[in-house]
């Protein structure tokens, strides 16, 4: 065996590599188990609008175990997507003591009615949080968040031409749409169908409304838009001694 160079030679290599393995592993666990490199700082990076530093230092105090090299990187990420207005948190070592942490923070979109008080940011995911902001209102079945913060985009869009915007956004269960304006009005949308999307029938609307609703000097109370060669409306409540008009107008 001692004879063959190239045996001999594998058999060292071998060896070197089992004991610069091990020496790496104890070197490992002397670093990880030392208390010789402590955390002492946390740095947050970037600007914050809604989360503060003391909701930060309040989530991870007492809860962050290890050194600089044994801390869990992950199980702060997570305390930190606990804060409030916390979308989402990066946690990167920073040599020789320190923490960098970078948050991204909820953007509120909408207020979202139903259940627990939640907020819904401009992903389209809800959230739990306190808002003083006028904000819309959106409403849905379970799970329905993300597709009607999008579709509130796509009507907020048709409509600013208008000057006017979507203060409500109700999907019922039979997956109809239902818009309430700034200006009070009522808009019954519908369901999308294969011949016709609910933002046709907007548009279709919107480019008619100067020439129609927009000249009325009534305020107008309902607007459905389902039929196919027009769209018909409702007035408020009149005195008795007038009656109640509905008009039909065609697009």
């Amino acid at each position: 065996m001692w004879n063959n160079p190239r045996l001999t030679s594998a058999t060292a290599n071998a060896v070197y590599a089992v004991a610069l393995a091990l020496l790496a592993y104890g070197g490992s666990r002397f670093l990880s188990e030392s208390s010789e490199f402590p955390l002492k700082t946390v740095v947050v990076q970037g600007e914050l609008q809604r989360v503060t530093r003391g909701e930060i230092a309040g989530a991870l105090q007492d809860r962050v175990k290890g050194t600089f090299f044994s801390v869990d990187l992950d199980s702060v990420r997570v305390l930190l997507e606990g804060v409030p207005w916390v979308r989402r948190a990066e946690v990167r070592r920073g040599w020789p003591d320190r923490l960098e942490v970078r948050i991204e923070e909820h953007v509120a979109l909408a207020r979202w009615q139903g259940g627990e008080p939640r907020l819904i940011n401009t992903h389209g995911e809800p959230f739990s949080a306190k808002s003083e902001a006028s904000l819309p209102l959106f409403s849905g079945p379970a799970g329905s968040e993300g597709e009607v913060a999008r579709r509130y985009v796509v009507f907020r869009d048709l409509l600013s031409p208008l000057s006017l915007e979507p203060r409500q956004v109700l999907l019922s269960s039979r997956i109809a749409w239902q818009l309430r304006l700034s200006n009070g009005l009522s808009v019954q949308l519908g369901r999308d169908s294969d011949k016709e999307r609910v933002e046709e029938r907007l548009a279709k609307f919107v480019s008619v409304y100067p020439q129609t609703l927009g000249k009325s000097v009534r305020r107008l109370d309902y607007v459905d838009l389902r039929y196919p060669n027009g769209f018909a409306l409702r007035v408020p409540e009149t005195p008795k001694s007038e009656p109640r008009k509905a008009a039909r107008k065609r697009v």
